[in-house]
């Protein structure tokens, strides 16, 4: 192995597999330093063991919510054997065989730092040197954080590890949050059979549609969950087996477990951006090209900037990155504009997510509300998603709700929100429609098969119709 390569990336999880996959496809070498475990956290924290965890859960719903299916139920230690498959037992095997496979060298080690261009590597045989000739990108993700709650620290608190990577599903949980990772989390231990309670600062899941979080504190309610809303908690403490909170109405709720779930921070603390100007345990902020600017070396991609702290958006990141500092490392024309190759545009507008609850939450774009605070002239539509022949064969009583938020004046969809059973796989349909800024007339041709849930493309487009008349 070399000591000094074209592209230095930290950080092995996702992101940085794909910037340094497109480098290496551009021609250039690189190379990948990790501390922990190739793949990241989303393989084996986050993404793909919550929804392992979620998905008997789910499949047993949808199986229990048509008429003529009997009998079923849930055991909690086969879901979570089947969790450990789906995270290879925590073994990064596979993943250093992709690396390898992919013409891509690894360095084990805590790496910092240290100078342009130069990343020096703790390693377990003593500090390493790595020089890059044309770029450093920054991938190291983010950590949860846990809020200055008093003895919440002290009190060992799960984080979304901990309630991903469960070995005993516990009898009762309080979950401090009411974003994604304590929404899916409530859902998953709800489902095992745990006594949940959610506590929540504001309303649930507040960077979406209103309605989403209130229909999905309704599912949660419905399967048992305690959820409390516009409520704080001011101190925590361990007595015993139990964790005990109090909160700001003066009641105490104890649980086995507290998971706290408030948020994440950028892991930037401690690989050495100061010695490119920047401060330690804050983003970094990037161009569209996600590099740093006044640099011509040092890039961020995904969590670490700040930008959309989701692993898919991460991975487009990376493959604007690794193209583009392969096209400046040839002193190719680098295409920048909005929409372009090297361009990650869509982190302004048109940022799919799902949140795996019951029911599900799927959205793309803007709100209704921040389109307004984005000075778009709107037209707002709703439509019962339940109304649809394709809901109601999905699932008896099914309830559900659609909204499309349209920019008058172009009459272009600017977001997309479905609430309801199973609407994650009709979130592209919605992305292509906001990314492609495709006309409403256009939209009109875009036949719906009968009978599926996406028809209410053709009820949000005629309820439009009489909206706009």
């Amino acid at each position: 192995m070399s000591d000094e390569y074209d592209v230095i990336i930290l950080g092995a999880g996702p992101v940085g597999e794909n910037v340094a996959d497109r480098a290496v496809q551009g021609g250039l070498t690189a190379v990948i330093v990790e501390s922990e475990l190739v793949g990241g956290e989303c393989s084996y924290w986050a993404c793909t063991p919550s929804k392992a965890l979620l998905r008997p859960l789910q499949a047993l719903r949808a199986a229990q919510s048509v008429r003529g299916v009997t009998g079923g139920g849930i055991a909690p230690a086969e879901v979570l054997a089947r969790r450990d498959d789906f995270v290879s037992h925590w073994s990064d095997d596979g993943q250093v065989t992709w690396l390898q496979n992919a013409g891509i060298d690894l360095v084990r080690g805590h790496g910092r730092l240290t100078g342009e261009r130069e990343v020096t590597v703790a390693t377990e045989h003593g500090a390493r040197v790595l020089r890059a000739r044309h770029a450093v990108a920054v991938a190291t993700g983010s950590d949860a954080t846990i809020p200055d709650i008093p003895g919440l620290a002290e009190a060992g608190p799960w984080t979304s590890r901990e309630a991903t990577g469960v070995e005993q599903v516990p009898d009762s949980l309080a979950v401090i949050g009411g974003g994604v990772v304590g929404v899916e989390m409530a859902t998953v231990f709800a489902g095992l059979g745990t006594a949940v309670t959610l506590i929540a600062r504001g309303a649930l899941l507040e960077r979406m549609e209103p309605f989403a979080g209130e229909r999905v504190a309704e599912g949660l309610r419905e399967r048992g969950v305690d959820v409390r809303l516009n409520t704080q908690t001011t101190a925590v403490r361990r007595d015993g087996d139990a964790v005990v909170l109090t909160l700001d109405d003066g009641q105490e709720v104890t649980a086995a477990e507290v998971l706290v779930a408030t948020g994440r921070a950028p892991r930037t603390g401690d690989i050495g951006i100061e010695t490119a100007g920047l401060q330690p345990g804050r983003s970094i902020e990037v161009d569209d090209t996600m590099r740093v600017p006044g640099s011509d070396w040092l890039y961020a991609v995904g969590d670490v900037n700040g930008r959309a702290l989701l692993t898919h958006q991460g991975k487009y990141q990376a493959r604007a990155a690794g193209d583009v500092i392969a096209a400046r490392s040839r002193g190719e024309v680098v295409a920048d504009d909005p929409w372009g190759r090297h361009a990650a545009t869509a982190d302004h507008a048109a940022v799919p997510q799902v949140v795996f609850s019951e029911p599900e939450v799927a959205s793309v774009g803007m709100t209704a509300d921040a389109a307004r605070r984005a000075g778009h002239e709107i037209e707002v539509v709703d439509y019962d998603l339940g109304a649809v022949a394709g809901a109601a064969l999905h699932a008896d009583d099914y309830r559900g709700t659609a909204r499309m938020v349209i920019d008058a004046g172009r009459e272009v969809v600017v977001g997309a929100t479905f609430v309801g059973d199973d609407v994650a796989e009709m979130l592209q349909a919605a992305t292509i429609a906001v990314v492609a800024e495709v006309p409403i007339s256009r939209l009109w041709h875009a036949i719906p098969a009968y009978p599926t849930m996406s028809e209410v493309w053709l009820r949000l487009l005629e309820e439009y119709g009489r909206q706009s008349a």
